[in-house]
């Protein structure tokens, strides 16, 4: 099922996704279309395409991406900012297609749902030091990504230019990170990332301690929404706290069919 936000909410919601990616960009310092970002990092969500502007430049934009991105794995994220027809423009130009992902919403202006946590755990925030790099460690390994990129994966977290509008936050059970997630709170929105439950601890209750947490610390900032891209794992839990599935990302690989 798909809920309705009107204009102005989806707007706000895209430009919080938008500039959550667009942080991952240590490697530059101005922006053209299409907005892309590039960390440099040997690992697809790091790199990529955020939005193209205009559907009359999709051919330069490809080309553009294709340049300033070459040497590293990367995406293009097509959302609803993105112009009518971009998806089959890209598949036209050779973009090879890896699926959709459901953009999901709901207001804070209701009470999260609350489940009980598995016992002795604890939700915290993470600032830098080694904490944070436990942190990327956990849903580095949850993502599959290598450990040889944990240095990086650190240091652009630590320099993102706008970490004064991000919270980190780890589950941590018998003094280990078991499970994180990384808050955007942007544009009245409390944007929901990273949300990655260490395997071993998987089905205990792990995922909806983070996600009343980050809720509760959307709510505490002010935002006005909260809004997450859902993995199909972890849908059904999203729609337990009442996000409904308001749009969606397509994505597609950099590289050429």
């Amino acid at each position: 099922m798909t809920t309705a936000l009107d204009t102005g909410q989806l707007a706000r919601v895209t430009a919080n996704f938008g500039q959550y990616l667009m942080g991952w960009g240590a490697e530059l310092s101005e922006w053209g279309d299409p907005d892309h970002y590039r960390s440099g990092l040997a690992q697809p969500q790091f790199n990529g395409v955020v939005r193209l502007r205009s559907l009359d430049v999709v051919e330069e934009s490809m080309a553009t991406a294709r340049a300033r991105l070459a040497g590293v794995p990367w995406w293009w994220w097509v959302g609803p900012d993105s112009p009518a027809g971009t998806v089959e423009a890209l598949a036209g130009l050779g973009a090879v297609p890896l699926g959709a992902v459901p953009l999901m919403a709901r207001s804070l202006d209701q009470a999260e749902q609350t489940e009980e946590p598995p016992p002795g755990l604890r939700v915290e925030e993470v600032g830098d030091g080694d904490r944070l790099r436990e942190l990327v460690r956990t849903y580095s390994a949850s993502m599959g990504v290598s450990p040889s990129l944990e240095d990086g994966v650190v240091r652009v977290e630590a320099g993102r230019p706008d970490n004064t509008d991000v919270v980190r936050l780890a589950a941590v059970l018998d003094g280990r990170v078991v499970g994180t997630t990384v808050v955007m709170m942007a544009h009245e929105v409390a944007g929901v990332f990273l949300v990655h439950v260490a395997e071993a601890h998987r089905r205990r209750g792990v995922g909806g301690a983070l996600t009343t947490a980050a809720l509760r610390a959307g709510r505490e900032r002010g935002m006005r929404l909260a809004a997450l891209g859902a993995s199909p794992m972890g849908e059904p839990l999203y729609r337990r706290f009442g996000f409904e599935t308001v749009s969606q990302y397509h994505l597609f690989s950099g590289r050429t069919a």
